[in-house]
């Protein structure tokens, strides 16, 4: 198949840990690699943001990357998109007419709108994944949800017109159907996970003699790094390092780091916390794999990508009880789930597992094996191509001639 994966500020090729590049810049990279490895032609749309970026990029062996002319030529923060996902639409609906896809995946709401203006003249059927929702969104966040107004209607039409929606957590069926998607059009299938990079063997980096604790992922809010902040007061001795956000020489450049920095100075853990700064894949892995205990605790987390990458390092994790984390994790076999925001409870987990090193070691040996047999990207990719074959016009018309005969 030609497949049109739409991904309108997630790049495949942006340098991860900044406020907007994160987890569903890795699924789309690792999607598009996937889908290809698998004899399909893909080709990733994302907006441009610098005028040095050529209009297209070969990424791998059967892969390219679009730049779409929309909106400024510099980065825009994705919450200020909105505005230019018409002008995105009506390029891809110019290039579709032209040459186009068997099937279009739009990651991510603001995509959707973009892929259904040009899908629409064309005729091509949408599978829509949200990666996350505003109705989620909002009910953490509450007013300061920076999301444009109108994103949950919108995501609820999104989800009604879409021919197949790909939730990537049993968590979001429900919310999904409080908006009014049919059940019948939703499939479950999660994030993939690069096994090659993350697993047990492998380079581990340096480290001091004392337990080590390590949080991943972008420095925003939500995230809830400062409750494991708050949390390391409790558990003598261990340090904790935080990886993500600016490269190491421009962490002050981050208002969140700041005020991580200020609550490890508040709590009298300053000297225990590392800021690592954003790091390639390959260090991540090592730095995973470097760690007595990964700790995730966000206050609501679609999916939780790093969750998985964690226990496919063989180390065992401890995560707030929310969203994906529910999937990912089978509480007290593969990691450890607590309530979200709450320092004290994270303490006592956190003391009882360093506290047991044959503990640790068995969540590590399970945890590897759920990553490898559930969320490998030969086995997602797999089902996502049931999804893309099931929603093809042709095979849609001879479901719909079939039912009539019956």
């Amino acid at each position: 198949m030609k497949i049109a994966l739409v991904s309108e500020h997630a790049s495949p090729l942006a340098t991860l840990g900044g406020v907007d590049a994160g987890g569903q810049n890795v699924h789309v990279a690792g999607l598009a690699r996937a889908l290809a490895e698998r004899g399909h032609e893909v080709t990733v749309y994302t907006r441009h943001d610098s005028d040095e970026q050529p209009s297209r990029v070969g990424m791998a062996p059967g892969v390219t990357v679009e730049h779409v002319p929309a909106g400024p030529a510099r980065p825009v923060g994705r919450d200020r998109l909105l505005p230019y996902m018409g002008q995105f639409g009506g390029y891809l609906e110019r290039r579709w007419a032209a040459d186009p896809p068997d099937v279009v995946h739009a990651h991510y709401w603001m995509s959707g709108i973009a892929a259904h203006v040009a899908a629409r003249g064309v005729g091509l059927p949408v599978v829509q994944t949200f990666h996350a929702l505003g109705s989620v969104k909002r009910r953490y966040l509450g007013s300061e949800d920076p999301s444009p107004s109108g994103r949950i209607r919108m995501e609820a039409a999104l989800g009604r017109a879409a021919a197949a929606v790909i939730a990537t957590a049993s968590d979001e069926v429900a919310e999904l159907g409080r908006l009014g998607v049919s059940r019948h059009s939703i499939s479950v299938v999660p994030c993939g996970t690069d096994l090659e990079r993350f697993r047990p063997e492998g380079p581990t980096h340096p480290r001091a003699d004392r337990p080590r604790l390590i949080c991943v992922g972008r420095p925003v809010e939500r995230k809830g790094v400062d409750t494991v902040v708050r949390a390391l007061r409790r558990v003598p001795d261990a340090e904790l390092l935080v990886v993500g956000g600016p490269p190491p020489g421009e962490l002050e450049a981050s208002a969140e780091i700041r005020r991580l920095r200020a609550v490890a100075r508040e709590v009298g853990v300053a000297d225990r916390v590392e800021f690592v700064g954003g790091v390639g894949r390959g260090t991540v892995a090592s730095l995973l794999r470097s760690a007595d205990v990964a700790v995730s605790v966000p206050w609501y987390e679609p999916f939780g990508l790093v969750v998985v990458e964690a226990m496919a390092c063989g180390t065992p994790v401890v995560a707030s009880a929310v969203g994906g984390h529910l999937d990912t994790i089978v509480d007290n076999t593969t990691g450890v789930l607590v309530p979200p925001r709450d320092p004290m409870v994270l303490a006592r987990r956190i003391r009882s597992l360093l506290a047991d090193p044959l503990r640790r070691a068995a969540f590590g040996v399970a945890g590897a094996d759920r990553a490898g047999c559930r969320y490998s990207w030969d086995r997602v990719v797999g089902e996502t191509l049931s999804v893309y074959e099931r929603v093809q016009p042709e095979k849609r018309g001879k479901v719909a001639a079939a039912g009539g005969a019956a």
